[in-house]
């Protein structure tokens, strides 16, 4: 059983951290859920605390995902539909054959966003796509920073236990 808590929490941390770039999957708490199966294994020691912290920031990080773009489109003075250009883009940039295409995405998206749909001229849905894109990629940043210190917490408490497993 303890193997099996394990494997499914390390898939848990790696769909986590694709997810910090996949608009559909929620990284953070699903990085969380791959805590919580390897502290649901039954040789390691429940520790509650630890479990609640990582889980409220897990929660924390989710909300956040979805105002930290909207507030740097609003502050460079953008729309919705140049935040939903970023999300698009993104999903295009990742299935992109050009390189950084998952860096480049989210920005076209936003300018196409704000230049299509509502019309601004070229300076202020530049201005736009810009706030919009740089919110996404903070965003994008915050989530993966947390899983990959979720999948470093992880692997310390795999190491810690190595001798029951291996």
């Amino acid at each position: 059983m303890d193997i099996f808590f394990l494997i499914l929490g390390f898939i848990l941390m790696l769909l986590g951290i694709v997810g910090s770039f996949m608009p559909v999957l929620p990284g953070t708490p699903v990085s969380w859920l791959g805590l919580l199966m390897l502290y649901l294994s039954p040789s390691i020691e429940q520790d509650w605390w630890f479990l609640g912290i990582t889980g409220f920031i897990a929660i924390l990080i989710y909300v956040l995902d979805y105002i930290i773009p909207a507030m740097g489109t609003k502050r460079f003075g953008g729309s919705k539909a140049g935040v939903w250009g970023a999300v698009i883009g993104l999903i295009v940039g990742l299935f992109s054959p050009i390189p950084f295409g998952i860096i480049i995405g989210p920005f076209v998206g936003a300018l196409m966003g704000e230049l299509l749909v509502t019309k601004k001229d070229g300076k202020q849905a530049f201005k736009a796509a810009f706030g919009s894109f740089l919110g996404f990629i903070a965003s994008t940043f915050m989530k993966f920073f947390a899983t990959v210190i979720y999948l470093i917490l992880f692997i310390i408490k795999v190491w810690e236990y190595r001798a029951v497993w291996f």
